[in-house]
This record gives structure tokens, sequence and C-alpha cells, in this order.
């Protein structure tokens, strides 16, 4: 879930097709004749995903001359097609030996197909990592990804929109919901700018606040829990003061949203690090922006000031043909590579999981833009904080259904009547 677009991908879970794998034997599988010497690493969006994975291959190419490194770019929805199909047919001509698979779907492959996946554990260390990242890849105390982007959540904000509203900097660390709320009602009035936008098709803001208090759509063990999920209810009622209070405004897509603050119609941006390039897009209004950590919920005693929207890691086919191959490159990239870190900081704006690369010398420099502000430093430092979850592997279809329980509740509609109800209907869903 990068960025919005990555937000609104395809609803099915990969357990649809997953059952079909328990009736397939080994003398089905159809084996891929591989070149010993080439790897191929599937993954979306050109200006991020794959631009990271070409410098990842040109690096390891550097001492690995021999080494054929082809990386295709693919829709993820048709990513997420293809591995169905072709993993619960056992089937594997076509198939990448590394692929990119975004956080909140990788538990249903994983819980579906973990014989095709490779155990990454003797390249790679969940402790060298953010904890909420390596709380997703693991099963049976095997680590099967390397965490890539962090998805560590945050608030954009306009500077002199805050101080013409009455407000300081410092009024803006460790921000609660109502603080935040407060400091919008102001900003409305003096200067009859919004103070976010939001999409009723997409909740993400809900999930964001959901995650800051260490809860999710599915509990520890993967089971839907919307009835009596206090945190998903204060998360509810956190997004309804927002609306209620006049300081929002509507858009419907990923154009509009990005419009909204590049335009200035909009005071803060609450979303995931990954937005930092779309900003900067707005070059009139260097100097402008500053970054806050994500608001917490005031009245859940277990909300923080983190949270996550989105992100990905890396994952090796381990039944294509080059599985040592595919380990080897992620070892001495994305595993471990604190340079490749520090280069993709630059190129792609790239908040790394990895913890070694707060050291990196990009990340202690200051952002013009955002008024000097060492933000990588601090996005670094935010991602450490965010609560584990267990993302379940349900997300998108359960999302679906749940932004009609907003609009319900929204409307007027009793929340914790209308939980109950839903946590029904969804269990029907996701059974089927």
């Amino acid at each position: 879930m990068k960025k919005k677009r990555v937000l609104a991908l395809l609803l099915a879970s990969v357990m649809t097709l997953g059952l079909a794998a328990c009736g397939s034997s080994d003398d089905s599988k159809k084996e891929s004749k591989k070149d010993d010497n080439k790897l191929t690493i599937w993954a979306w969006d050109e200006a991020f995903n794959i631009k990271a994975a070409n410098v990842a291959a040109d690096m390891y190419k550097e001492d690995h001359s021999d080494a054929e490194i082809e990386v295709v770019t693919m829709a993820q929805d048709d990513i997420v097609a293809k591995l169905n199909t072709s993993l619960s047919s056992q089937s594997y001509d076509g198939l990448p030996d590394i692929v990119l698979i975004e956080d909140y779907r990788i538990q249903g492959y994983l819980n579906a197909y973990e014989d095709e996946f490779a155990d990454l554990s003797d390249i790679a260390k969940p402790e060298d990592f953010a904890a909420y990242k390596t709380g997703v890849n693991q099963k049976d105390g095997k680590m099967y990804g390397i965490p890539f982007d962090s998805g560590v959540a945050a608030v954009f904000y306009r500077t002199d929109y805050i101080e013409q509203a009455g407000y300081t900097k410092e009024d803006m660390q460790n921000l609660t919901w109502d603080k935040y709320i407060e400091i919008g009602k102001a900003v409305k009035e003096k200067t009859g700018k919004a103070m976010l936008t939001l999409d009723p098709s997409d909740i993400g803001q809900i999930r964001m606040m959901m995650q800051s208090a260490g809860t999710w759509y599915t509990d520890e063990d993967g089971k839907v829990n919307i009835a009596g999920n206090q945190g998903l209810k204060d998360a509810i009622n956190t997004y309804k003061k927002l609306v209620d209070a006049g300081i929002t405004e509507t858009v419907s897509d990923w154009d509009q949203f990005v419009g909204a603050f590049n335009s200035g119609d909009v005071a803060t941006v609450p979303t995931g690090c990954w937005i930092s390039p779309s900003v900067l897009g707005a070059e009139d209004q260097s100097g402008k922006w500053a970054i806050v950590p994500f608001p917490k919920m005031a009245e859940n005693a277990d909300s923080v000031n983190a949270s996550s929207i989105g992100g990905g890691g890396w994952y090796v086919l381990k039944n294509v043909g080059n599985e040592d191959l595919a380990k080897d490159f992620l070892k001495e990239t994305f595993a471990s590579n604190v340079d490749l870190m520090n280069q993709l900081a630059t190129d792609i704006n790239l908040v790394s999981t990895l913890k070694a690369a707060s050291s990196a010398e990009n990340y202690s420099k200051g952002v013009e833009f955002y008024g000097g502000q060492e933000i990588f430093k601090d996005f670094a430092a935010w991602t450490n904080e965010v609560p584990t979850v267990n993302y379940g592997e349900n997300t998108y279809e359960i999302e679906d259904l749940m932004t009609e329980v907003v609009q319900a509740i929204l409307g007027g509609a009793d929340i914790d009547k209308t939980l109950e109800e839903y946590q029904t209907q969804i269990e029907s869903v996701v059974a089927n």
C-alpha cells in the first residue's frame, strides 16, 4: 500500500485460489528450466519499486559480473492473479525468482503456499528490521521475506497556515486527534482552508488510527475482529469527529488528493511517508512544510504517536529454479546493504525499514523544502515505534465492507450495533 493507488487495488483474497493448491501433488509440478546466472524480479511502480530493484541489481553486478538480472514491471493486481494461478497449479514456467508482495497480502500467501516460498532465516534476522515489518512475514518461526519500504505515517503540514491560525511548531508535536481537530477549526476560521482531505471510498485514515492502538480488522490469530474491537471503534469515532468538525475536503481519487495539497487547499496531509515526493512537487511551497509524528487517540490508552500504511517486502519463490542465487542477491542488497539504502533515499525518497539505514549519510541531511528538517532520520525513528499487528489474509475484502460500516455510522447508525451486524457478515464473506 504504496500510495493510494496501492490501497485501491484488487479486493480478491489470495485464499480464493489458494484452496486449489490442496489438491495438487508433486507429480503435477512443471519444473521451470532456468539459466543458472539469471534472476527475474517482479514488482510494480516504475518510479519507486522498479527503480529500487534496478539500482540494487547494478550494485550486485559490480561484484557478480556474470549475473543477469531482469526486472519486470507488472501491475500489482496482475502479480496477484499470476501468482495465484501458477502456485495453485504448481506450474512455475514464467514465474520470477524474486517478487515484491504487499504486507497486507503476504499472510494469505504464506498460509496457502508456505512450501512455495524460500526460508530466508539464514540471510536475515528479524531484529535487523522494524518489528512491525517482520511481524507479517514470519510463519512457524521462519522468516520468509526481506522487508523493504516503510509506510510509517506522519502529518505533513503547512507551517504558514498553522501560524496564521495562532499555533506554533511546538503545538504540532505529540498531537492527539482532539488537539488536531482544535487546530483544524482555527485553521478553517482564520484561513478558510480545510485541515485535510477524506475519500469516502478509502478509509486508510481509520486503518492508520486503528494500528496506532495496536489493533486491526483481525486479531492476533488472524480471526475477524470487528464487534467489540475498541481500537476500531475509537478510530471510527475519531473519523466521525473529523467529519462533524467541518474541517475536511472530500476527494474521490488520487489526482484530487494530491491536487488538494499541491494547490494549497488543505493545511495537512496525514498519511504514509511515501507521499513526500508528491508534496515536493509543489516547488513554490519550499520552506513552508514540516513533518510531525502521527496523532494518537487520547481516549485509547494503547494508542501511540506512530502508525503505518502500505509497504511491502521481497520474497523468493523457491521452486522456480534459482533459489540460491536469489537469496544471495537479497542477502547482499535489501537485507543488509546500507549503501543501497543511502542511495535509494536520494533516488526515490525511500524510508528503509532496515534499522542500520538510520546511520546512512543521507539520513542525516536536512531537506530544504521542509525547512532543513532531517526527515529521513525522523521517519526511521518513528518507524521503530509502529505497533505490530496481524494483517490477516483479507484486509481488502474486509475493508470493502467496512466502508459501508463507516458511512452508516456517519449517517447516524449506532456504532456498537452496526459493528456487531457486520462482524457476522464479514465472517461469512471471508469464509467463502
